[in-house]
């Protein structure tokens, strides 16, 4: 933690009027602060209500590449951290910097804590949330794997996809939700059968606005175009909700060229062999130009 000089010159004092606070920034954009004060704080352009009941326990730091850690706890409020939202999963890996702040004067403050949240808990009321540090990400496996299909997710960095493209996205009403899964639609003209078979659904209006799913299926049964969803969505969609479907693409050579003519961005190896090669014997043919050995 770096600090200035007025601010360590006040904390040398050893009489302080120092709290902490905390910017928390959802997946959505929705950004929230709080702090532990007793009336608000505002500084970086935001306010830090004091009425949310955020605390936090101690933060555990250390040098290199370990994992600092730390939890946040406070009580649920209908106009701050609602379980609805808690629920519907708006809140995972939520950004989170926490300062250490003079409430007489907040231009004097330092960065406590720098990373996201994990695991929340919730019961009576509050709520209990893990915070992970930014070395967090090391912990996770990096590196290319070889296969035939293509590893991008469809219109990420590595596949570049331009869903503005007509064609590969429709936004509409939902005219019925059945079994929580299945999600009815009308006839969608210009979508050719089984469109958008894993592909994504995006809810656009309603409860659940901001969240998505990815598409199991595609059918069409009884002139309606029925979406069913690999999970329920964590939070209610009904009749009348805008949403957006967009493309599903199985990750093929075949399907990339010919569905999205997106081939030059193919994160596959089409060509790799089948592992059954290993079994295939010497041959006696005369012709050694690389081709096919059988």
């Amino acid at each position: 933690m770096a600090l200035s000089k007025p601010f360590a010159a006040h904390l040398a004092t050893g009489l302080t009027t120092v709290a902490r606070a905390w910017a928390l920034t959802r997946r959505d954009g929705v950004t929230l602060g709080f702090t532990d004060h007793d009336v608000d704080l505002v500084f970086e352009g935001m306010t830090f209500r004091a009425d949310t009941g955020l605390t936090a326990m101690a933060l555990a730091q250390g040098t290199g590449l370990s994992v600092d850690n730390s939890e946040a706890m406070g009580a649920l409020c209908a106009d701050a951290i609602t379980e609805a939202d808690i629920a519907a999963g708006r809140y995972d890996s939520a950004e989170v910097v926490a300062w250490l702040v003079n409430w007489a004067d907040v231009s004097e403050r330092a960065i406590q804590f720098r990373g996201t949240i994990g695991e929340i808990r919730r019961s009576g009321g509050a709520f209990q949330a893990e915070l992970r540090g930014l070395s967090e990400g090391l912990n996770r496996p990096i590196g290319r794997v070889f296969q035939k299909p293509c590893t991008a997710v469809l219109g990420d960095a590595g596949c570049r996809f331009d869903f503005s493209e007509p064609g590969y996205v429709y936004d509409g009403a939902v005219l019925a939700v059945e079994s929580k899964t299945v999600v009815v639609f009308g006839v969608l003209d210009g979508f050719a059968a089984e469109w958008f078979q894993r592909g994504r659904l995006l809810v656009q209006s309603g409860a659940a606005t901001g969240l998505s799913s990815p598409i199991k299926l595609d059918e069409t049964r009884h002139g309606q175009r029925k979406i069913e969803l690999w999970e329920p969505l964590r939070a209610d969609l009904r009749a009348g909700d805008q949403v957006r479907l967009e493309a599903g693409c199985d990750k093929r050579f075949e399907t990339c060229q010919l569905k999205f003519n997106n081939v030059l961005n193919f994160q596959g190896f089409p060509d790799v062999p089948e592992d059954d090669w290993l079994m295939v014997y010497p041959s006696r043919a005369k012709t050694s130009d690389g081709g096919s050995r059988r």
